[in-house]
């Protein structure tokens, strides 16, 4: 990772505002893609000279004030404003470089959640886009498309590595772009370990991951809708959502649930297949 991941943020998301969302108009012959730096200095009330500095990583040490009002110009959402707080408590020292890598198990009571669950599709990622722990209806969601073959399971490498995964999901290009962002806003963070698969990914998936890694401006998703084409149950429209853990591992819980009836229904065969073959083992 680079010695400037505050500037870059910053620059990233100017570029990604377009005049229109704060109220500008575009004028004509705009180079730049999204603010001008004069705009959003003008927005937040600082100097051009010192947003350059700062997106220059020349000035490290902005006020409280001056975040504030570049993330009200921006309209970060709040994931994005704790974000730009971490990443200027990285860049002064205040954020632990762990030297163990991430756990890998998740606790009892994580896992009395998770039957609990049952037979939603859920899952407990860590930071590395790890797989630690799931539902037996994720087991019937992603085993047949080939995502928990691998150990570690880990959805960046599935994502960005195995030919499945563009057949998994039908919307790749969307999907790579939050596996990538996922593991950028760890590596930025100071994640050794993150930045350690960053560079293996960078190698093994060249082009694909590291353009999407290099030029990431948001932070990924923590609720959505993911397209999965099952071979069995066909084509799902499900709704995620994503809950942090309270521990120290930053270890998060994403639960699927069906958009629509007919996911509903394709659910509701698999559970029913799996029931009926385990009775018939049984029997």
């Amino acid at each position: 990772m680079g010695d400037n991941e505050l500037g870059a943020f910053l620059r990233a998301r100017r570029e990604a505002v377009t005049p229109a969302e704060v109220g500008l108009p575009e004028g004509p012959r705009r180079r730049t893609p999204g603010l001008r730096r004069a705009e959003l200095a003008t927005l937040a009330g600082v100097s051009v000279e010192y947003l350059t500095r700062l997106e220059q990583g020349r000035d490290r040490r902005p006020s409280g004030a001056i975040l504030a009002a570049l993330a009200d110009a921006l309209g970060l959402s709040a994931d994005e404003r704790i974000y730009l707080h971490r990443l200027l408590k990285a860049m002064a020292g205040g954020v632990c470089q762990a030297g163990e890598p991430p756990a890998r198990s998740v606790r009892p009571t994580v896992r009395a959640l998770l039957d609990r669950l049952e037979p939603a599709p859920a899952i407990v990622l860590n930071q590395l886009s790890e797989v630690l722990a799931w539902t037996e209806g994720f087991e019937r969601l992603a085993g047949p498309v080939g995502l928990l073959d691998a150990r570690p399971v880990n959805l960046a490498r599935f994502v960005f590595t195995d030919p499945r995964a563009r057949s998994a999901f039908p919307d790749w290009d969307r999907v790579a772009d939050e596996r990538a962002a996922d593991l950028r806003a760890a590596a930025s963070l100071g994640d050794p370990h993150a930045s350690v698969l960053a560079e293996e990914l960078t190698v093994t998936a060249g082009a694909r991951f590291g353009d999407r890694f290099g030029s990431s401006a948001a932070l990924p998703g923590r609720t959505g809708l993911e397209r999965w084409a099952h071979p069995v149950a066909g084509e799902l429209r499900l709704t995620f959502e994503s809950l942090g853990l309270p521990d120290a591992d930053e270890q998060r819980l994403i639960v699927y649930l069906p958009a629509d009836e007919a996911a509903s229904a394709a659910l509701d065969l698999l559970t029913a297949q799996r029931r009926g073959s385990v009775t018939t083992l049984a029997g």
